[in-house]
């Protein structure tokens, strides 16, 4: 038995967190909510690279690489998962090739770049310009299963769009028509 992933792609602070929490109470059956932050967050801090070196990049890769396999063996085991990531493009290929046993619903969260703007400001808890660094490459491949945007939707909003997405037979489709 496989396990369904509700996989949330979009610039940082786009609401992919509040979109997940809110899913967590509106899916049916249990879903674990495994955000790329959380894997980043159990890094030791001793023994990691410092930001911004070539070597740091590579921890960042394995670690990303790492949180695409942990998704698929949480699918594989049967269990519903929620992903919170900012794709880049060989993100996208290996997720394309990790996942390609699961069913993947592909959700693009989109929020206009001011408003990512703002909100990150707002945080305070992101380097500056972050969302706008990721905005053009984040949904640069342009395939989802369904999209929302926060500047418009609130997360129960989206969430509720999501679970209504999911109860529909024959969903998800983006993950198998960007891998032909």
């Amino acid at each position: 038995m496989s396990g369904h992933i509700v996989f949330l792609n979009g610039a940082s602070s786009s609401g992919k967190s509040s979109i997940a929490a809110e899913l967590l109470d509106s899916l049916p059956g249990p879903y674990f909510y495994l955000p790329r932050d959380a894997i980043n967050s159990m890094r030791s801090r001793t023994r990691t690279p410092q930001f911004g070196t070539p070597e740091f990049g590579e921890v960042f890769e394995r670690t990303v690489r790492g949180y695409h396999r942990a998704l698929a063996g949480l699918a594989a085991a049967g269990n519903g998962v929620i992903a919170d990531h900012v794709l880049r493009p060989h993100w996208l290929a290996d997720c394309l090739e990790v996942l390609r046993e699961q069913e993947v619903t592909f959700v693009g969260v989109h929020c206009p770049l001011p408003e990512l703007r703002r909100r990150e400001q707002a945080r305070g808890d992101r380097p500056a310009g972050l969302a706008e660094r990721q905005y053009p490459i984040v949904h640069a491949h342009g395939v989802y299963d369904l999209e929302c945007d926060t500047s418009v939707h609130s997360p129960k909003e989206c969430a509720q769009i999501i679970a209504e997405f999911i109860a529909k037979p024959g969903r998800s489709q983006a993950f198998q028509r960007l891998t032909h």
